[in-house]
Parts: structure tokens; sequence; C-alpha cells
């Protein structure tokens, strides 16, 4: 039993030690993954938006280091340089959770690494990066999008023992079809002897994105809801899932990534799960007064889902079967989120670009 009189760091340090919810950051910063490690993580995430707002922040401490690679690689373009730096802030960030890895066998401690999101039509480009992924370090998790593609690539990347975090992911359908595949991977390795017992697979739902397209959406048809209702979207289908999934006996942890608000870590207390928010957010929750306690269980109004029932799209992500695999692309939050990796990986090839090829100085001949 936990002593009632134990002092905890935070509210996130507090949920970590008394529930079995684990908290992973999400963040490529070396500082900001230290702070959650001393709040009680035991993973983290990225994706290329967080890559380049963490470059952005520190460049002094990588500015000499890709010099070096641009001096070091000649015929390398900015983009070949852009994900040499990724490899290295993964190999990085995973020697800070190598303990905790050794310690979880494997289920905690991983370092999350993405594919190249441009890939997300192209199931064979997607698991050879996740192949040189896993080989950079014994704790990468690689993240794989949910798209039609996405789909085998999961069944795949498991079947060769590659742990991964299913990304681009905001419904009830994607979840189904991302367990069902991890499933068959794992049954092709079993049926060959292969050993399972230290992959720590997870299935992300980003919350948050699916509130924000239903948003749009409200604006864009002038739909009125109560206020807040649309906060619990997300929500909702993070919920429902969980429950199917433990019906089912999936052997994949759900993930909630893309916050919003403090409900997408606090209503999903005591849940089997993993919290994943960026360092801002985990900085409010330590600084709030919400209590930690269980509420994964608590179901949510039927008034508010009556409401959000109003909206296609939400139907769609609550109900199984409601999106065909086929559809996954077209889904607005997924052409939303990978217009917006895509971009991010532009963006990180320009900040490379900048240095590989400073402006002259206008004072100059």
């Amino acid at each position: 039993m936990t002593d009632t009189a134990t002092v905890y760091k935070s509210p996130l340090h507090q949920m970590t030690q008394t529930t079995c919810t684990c908290l992973w950051n999400d963040s490529s910063s070396l500082a900001e993954l230290g702070y959650a490690i001393d709040n009680g993580a035991v993973g983290a995430t990225c994706n290329p938006v967080i890559v380049v707002e963490v470059l952005k922040k520190e460049m002094h401490l990588w500015k000499d280091r890709i010099l070096d690679l641009i001096r070091s690689m000649p015929q390398a373009t900015e983009h070949d340089i852009a994900w040499k730096l990724v490899d290295e802030m993964s190999i990085k960030g995973a020697e800070l959770l190598k303990p905790i890895f050794d310690a979880h066998t494997g289920k905690n401690g991983r370092l999350s690494v993405q594919t190249d999101p441009r890939f997300y039509r192209n199931p064979d480009a997607i698991v050879r990066q996740a192949e040189h992924f896993v080989g950079l370090a014994p704790n990468i998790i690689v993240k794989i999008p949910v798209t039609a593609a996405g789909i085998p690539a999961i069944e795949e990347a498991t079947y060769r023992g590659i742990s991964i975090n299913a990304t681009v992911c905001f419904s009830l359908p994607q979840c189904v079809e991302v367990a069902e595949a991890f499933e068959r991977g794992l049954k092709r390795r079993e049926k060959e002897g292969k050993d399972i017992s230290t992959m720590g697979s997870v299935c992300t739902i980003m919350v948050g994105r699916l509130d924000d397209w239903l948003k749009v959406y409200a604006d864009k048809h002038d739909i009125s809801v109560d206020p807040g209702v649309l906060e619990w979207a997300g929500l909702a289908v993070f919920k429902k899932t969980y429950r199917l999934f433990q019906e089912r006996g999936y052997r994949i942890r759900l993930l909630s990534a893309a916050f919003r608000n403090h409900m997408h870590w606090s209503e999903l207390i005591g849940g089997d799960v993993v919290i994943s928010p960026p360092h801002v957010w985990q900085k409010r929750f330590n600084a709030s007064d919400v209590t930690v306690e269980a509420r994964i269980d608590t179901p949510i109004s039927a008034a508010i889902v009556r409401q959000l029932e109003k909206f296609q799209d939400f139907r769609r992500a609550s109900t199984e079967g409601g999106l065909k695999r086929e559809e996954f692309d077209a889904f607005p939050p997924t052409r939303r989120t990978l217009r917006q990796f895509i971009t991010a990986c532009h963006d990180l090839d320009g900040q490379i670009r900048e240095l590989m090829l400073p402006n002259p100085d206008v004072t100059g001949g």
C-alpha cells in the first residue's frame, strides 16, 4: 500500500507513483526530457513539428554539430543532414532513457522516432526507415502513421521485432486496425518461435486534433453546441477505445497526445495507458490543483455525447467500422496533421540550409 504521508514532487509524479498510468515526454529537448524523468516519466515521443521547435530554441546547442556534419558530408543535401541530426538527437534521448528501459524490460524507457511523414503512402519505405531507427539504440520505438499504407507497415515492423508507436491516429476504427495488425505481427513471430517479451508498442490517439477539427467544422457550417462540448470529442473516442481494447485483450497500450486542456490528462488517469504531454503542458499540470484520481472509467455525460453526435466525423471516429482503412488518408484530421508534419520536414531542411548556404553579408562585394 502507498503511504498516504508520501510527499510527491508534482501531480504528474503522484500519478506515476500511485496508478498504472505512465508518463512519457513529448519533446526532443534533452533538458525537457530531464524535467519529465524527474517527475516520473518513463519514455518519450517526438514528431517533426517538435524537432523544428526545439532546434529553433536550442540552436546554440546544435549549431557547431550541424556545421561539423556539413563539413564532414560534403555531398550531402540539407535533407540528408537534417535526418542525420534527427538520428543524433534520438541517440542522446535514448541514452537518458536506457536505465528505465532496462528496469522495465522493454515496456517503457523507449524514445519514439517518427518515420518521414512523406512516406505515408509507401509501406516498404516506412519499414526500411523503421529498421534504420531501431539500429540507433536498443530502446527506440518507431512512429508509423495510421494511413492505409501504415497498417501493413505496422504488421511487418511488428513481425520483425520492431516496437511501434502508431501515430496520426484520431479514431476508434484506426485503433482497431492498428491493434489487429499488431496482433497479426505478434502471432507471426510467435509461430516462428521468436521473442516478443520485450516489445513495448503503443497506439496513439491525438485527442486534441480531433477536437481541433470539429471546432473548425462547426465554424464553417454554423453548428452550435454548448460551450466546452467540443473539448470532449477526443476523450470520448479514447475512453470508448480503451474499453474495447480491455474487452478484447489487445496487447498494445493506448497513448494520449495532442494536448489542449487538462482533461486530456486528468480524465485518463487510472488506465493502463500512456500520457504524453509536451513540456509546457507538464508544467501546467504540475502547477494545477487538479486532484490525481482514477477517472478513466468515468463515463462522459450522455448529453455531451448527443451534442457531439451532431458531427458526422465524430460519429465516424467513435464507431467501429465508421471509417474503412481506405478512408484513413482522406479523414480531415489525418490530412491536416500530415500536411503539418510534412511542412515541418521542409522547415527542418530550411534550418539546415541557413547554415549550409548562409545569407551573404549585405556589405560584401
